[in-house]
């Protein structure tokens, strides 16, 4: 080959990479694209504690790695389906826990007035005990079922390849299953099944060093929370939820603040006591941004990860809207 005809297929080359990480679109999905949703129960008999999960499944039968979710207090796995929706439309299995104690079961029986104590009541230590516990539980019965002939999940996922996200309550489980330190205990919840993690509405721990809290996680993090997202329990301002990045260590971080966004800009509806108006925007940037995350570190696509690194983020984000990597 002459030097000519290799000078234009050097080019031709870089034009397709070029092309290849300019058309990298978190947000596509195939139109006519429905996600097929199967509920079950996890029976966790060294606990006695049975574990509601609704799977969000991929078009394809192939192998394919899985999306933990785990919802805030007073939840279900019904909740963030907007998630579960696209993350399987994008060819991932989409997992969503149900924590018995502090689900949906907390409010739903309870007057009114005496529905505020009970969610405080809830949000308890052995709660969350419980969660943490759960992920490691699911993961084993998915593992089971993934080698069970005939099952609807067999053969279907990689579980070599785990993502764990969650909001709020759930952002709290997803951090310790994910490398926070819990004080005295350091990384004791952490699952090393799991590859990269995204929390929203993070937290900061109540007491101790944060530095230390997060010094040591050691896979991928995406954190996402808004300007005014307060909760009424859990004592977590927008100044604590903000503590989390700088406290990571550098490499493969993230943070994602979205401008006027409350507590339930991540979730399905407005929360009581709220006031701003839901940005639509909103949603399309987590689905945006989550998406190239699990692309980047589940899947391995370089182009992905360029997508975050470069100018990617800016075509969905808002004026005010705030994306910060390490």
């Amino acid at each position: 080959m002459g030097v000519r005809m290799m000078l234009l297929a050097v080019v031709h080359l870089v034009c397709i990479l070029s092309t290849d990480a300019a058309e990298y679109d978190p947000l596509g999905v195939p139109d006519s694209f429905q996600a097929e949703t199967l509920d079950w129960t996890v029976r966790d008999e060294a606990r006695s504690r049975d574990i509601p999960i609704k799977a969000y499944l991929p078009a394809t039968r192939t192998s394919q790695p899985v999306v933990l979710f785990s919802h805030g207090l007073g939840g279900s796995r019904e909740g963030c389906s907007y998630l579960g929706k696209h993350w399987s439309a994008r060819g991932y299995v989409a997992v969503f826990l149900q924590h018995p104690g502090s689900d949906d079961s907390v409010w739903k029986d309870t007057s009114l007035l005496k529905r505020m104590s009970a969610m405080r009541e809830a949000a308890s230590a052995e709660n969350f005990r419980l969660r943490v516990q759960d992920v490691s539980a699911v993961l084993d019965q998915l593992s089971r079922w993934n080698d069970l002939p005939s099952h609807k999940l067999e053969g279907r996922l990689d579980l070599e390849h785990v993502g764990m996200s969650g909001h709020s309550f759930g952002a709290q489980t997803t951090q310790a299953v994910s490398g926070q330190s819990a004080g005295v205990f350091g990384s004791r919840f952490a699952e090393p099944r799991i590859q990269a993690a995204i929390a929203l509405s993070p937290s900061s721990p109540r007491r101790g060093d944060v530095a230390k809290a997060f010094g040591s996680v050691k896979i991928p993090w995406l954190v996402m929370t808004g300007t005014q997202d307060k909760a009424m329990i859990g004592n977590q301002t927008v100044a604590s939820r903000l503590e989390v990045f700088p406290a990571l260590p550098p490499g493969d971080k993230f943070e994602l603040v979205l401008h006027n966004a409350e507590h339930s800009a991540f979730g399905d509806r407005r929360l009581p006591g709220e006031t701003q108006t839901r940005n639509s925007n909103h949603h399309r940037v987590v689905l945006g941004l989550s998406t190239a995350f699990w692309d980047a570190y589940l899947r391995a696509d370089d182009s992905a990860k360029q997508w975050l690194v470069g100018a990617g983020p800016s075509g969905l984000l808002q004026p005010n809207d705030r994306w910060q990597t390490k």
